[in-house]
């Protein structure tokens, strides 16, 4: 039965690529003949320049968790439950979710009479496929998942079993998609027009360059208004910007802070800064001998002015952050501030016997992130404190990151669950090591925290851990993440979101 069901979705999902491309085609044609499209909103088409390319359509495989990735799967497929555009947690393909009483079996009861684009039903099988298929790919999402299982109950009812107790599993499945059961491991000719059962569907992909969307026909929800969404991937800065300004593309974010005075300035744009879940974190290395004692860590702290470096070069989307997680996560507790003081800084290390003639080792990767490390760098030698600044390719960053060879690791640490489980849960625990710090009283909190679904517990316990981790100075948490977007004023419905990942299916135009 299900070999016979898989191929008659084999059967559909060829039949619509044929039936896709030729319509394509035929839509070129129209375009090149001259109708009546004039470009721009009057058409109810939308241009968007994306901030990262989109190099891949498969959510489950080796580029499932990159941005440009997750921007395309979130419009092409369904999924559980999503994150609203604030990180709140709603209903996709599940209308409802509840854990047993020890949070390791979770039961999602699916949303009746879904289909997907190409008109078959979407169902539990679906699900399970998928979820296998994702854990089989061993992609980035699959990682959230170790030794997870999941299984059909009924049609409309899957359950999630994990291995310990997790509270955060919803939060997790934001990036877990659903495809049709009779997508393989390696089926990239399915990805060419891929059915999905999410707001639309693809009229054409170059990889790293663009992908254009159209309306999903079959969508359970409210049929997208606009006619067309291309996502062009623009590298250059000033390119993108300039396109924005003439109306070649409509909306552009991760927008640098340089730029946001100019586009304010234009009454054809809306500007806006929204909070992410994304924070500066720079971690000490506790297995270093110059940085064992948590009060060398915190004296370092004291000895950089954050508020005034991010005053200088991030005055619109930074913020002095409070806490080790940022406010759009559940969990987030603020912590009391860490004064800049240069002097009792410097104090406190000359009495720990602290080494001024060693240099730290400060890593980090990305040019965009040098005026902020130099900065820094900048005030520890006021006091003396000699860092290093490595800038390093992203895979020989993260592989020294790994392997503890640093002494200071600076990144922009995003929480794309928006639960605290998959940041302060999963990399401060011993076990983990991932800074060279242990505290066994803080492994306690944290396991815990994932072991009870109610949210006030698990806030109020995640609040403690934060206190020990400020406390013992794991690292300096020097800023709190916001991202700047700016769009056309003929774009109506436009909603900036938290995570980066901006839904298009609510958008509208002056012509759609």
């Amino acid at each position: 039965m299900a070999k016979t069901r898989a191929y008659r979705r084999s059967r559909l999902i060829r039949l619509t690529t044929s039936l896709t491309a030729g319509a394509a085609l035929l839509a070129a044609c129209s375009t090149a003949s001259g109708g009546d499209d004039n470009g721009g909103g009057a058409s109810g088409d939308v241009t968007v320049a994306g901030t990262y390319p989109i190099e891949s359509l498969d959510p489950h495989g080796a580029q499932g968790a990159s941005t440009g990735t997750q921007l395309a799967a979130q419009e092409i497929f369904g999924r559980l439950v999503r994150p609203d555009a604030d990180g709140t947690l709603k209903g996709d393909l599940a209308t409802a979710w509840k854990p047993n009483k020890d949070v390791t079996q979770w039961t999602f009861t699916l949303r009746s009479g879904v289909t997907f684009s190409d008109g078959s039903p979407l169902d539990a099988d679906d699900v399970v496929a998928s979820f296998q298929r994702m854990i089989t790919l061993n992609g980035p999402n699959a990682g959230n998942f170790p030794g997870y299982t999941m299984t059909k109950v009924s049609p409309t009812e899957v359950v999630l079993r994990s291995p310990a107790p997790d509270a955060s599993v919803p939060g997790k499945l934001g990036t877990f998609y659903v495809l049709p059961s009779g997508v393989g491991k390696e089926d990239t000719a399915f990805f060419n027009h891929p059915v999905g059962s999410g707001p639309f569907t693809v009229s054409g992909f170059t990889p790293g360059q663009s992908l254009v969307l159209v309306p999903n026909g079959k969508y359970r929800g409210t049929e997208p208004a606009v006619h067309q969404v291309t996502v062009r991937n623009v590298p250059d800065l000033s390119a993108r910007m300039t396109a924005l300004r003439t109306g070649e593309v409509d909306v552009v974010w991760g927008i640098p802070d340089d730029q946001l005075a100019s586009l304010k300035g234009d009454k054809d744009l809306t500007v806006r800064t929204v909070p992410s879940s994304a924070e500066f974190t720079m971690w000490f290395n506790s297995s270093t001998p110059a940085l064992k004692d948590a009060k060398v860590r915190r004296a370092i702290w004291q000895a950089v002015d954050f508020k005034t470096i991010i005053g200088k070069l991030y005055p619109e989307t930074g913020a002095p952050a409070d806490a080790p997680v940022t406010g759009v996560v559940l969990g987030h507790v603020p912590q009391p501030p860490v004064a800049y003081d240069p002097a009792a800084a410097k104090a406190a290390l000359t009495a720990a016997g602290f080494d001024f003639s060693k240099k730290l080792r400060l890593q980090f990767a990305n040019d965009e992130f040098r005026p902020f490390i130099q900065a820094v760098v900048s005030d520890l030698q006021k006091i003396g404190v000699r860092a290093d600044p490595l800038e390093k390719e992203q895979a020989a960053f993260t592989e020294d990151l790994l392997a503890l060879k640093w002494d200071i690791n600076f990144q922009q640490l995003a929480t794309p669950s928006y639960d605290a489980a998959s940041n302060l849960g999963r990399l401060y625990t011993c076990a983990a090591n991932r800074m060279g710090y242990c505290d066994r009283q803080l492994d306690g909190l944290l396991a815990s925290a994932g072991a009870t679904a109610d949210k006030h517990k698990r806030t109020e316990l995640y609040g403690e851990a934060s206190r020990i981790i400020w406390r013992d100075a794991v690292g300096m948490y020097p800023m709190s993440v916001s991202i700047a977007y700016a769009w056309n004023s003929h774009l109506k419905g436009f909603v900036p979101d938290a995570s980066g990942l901006p839904d298009f299916a609510g958008v509208r135009t002056d012509g759609s």
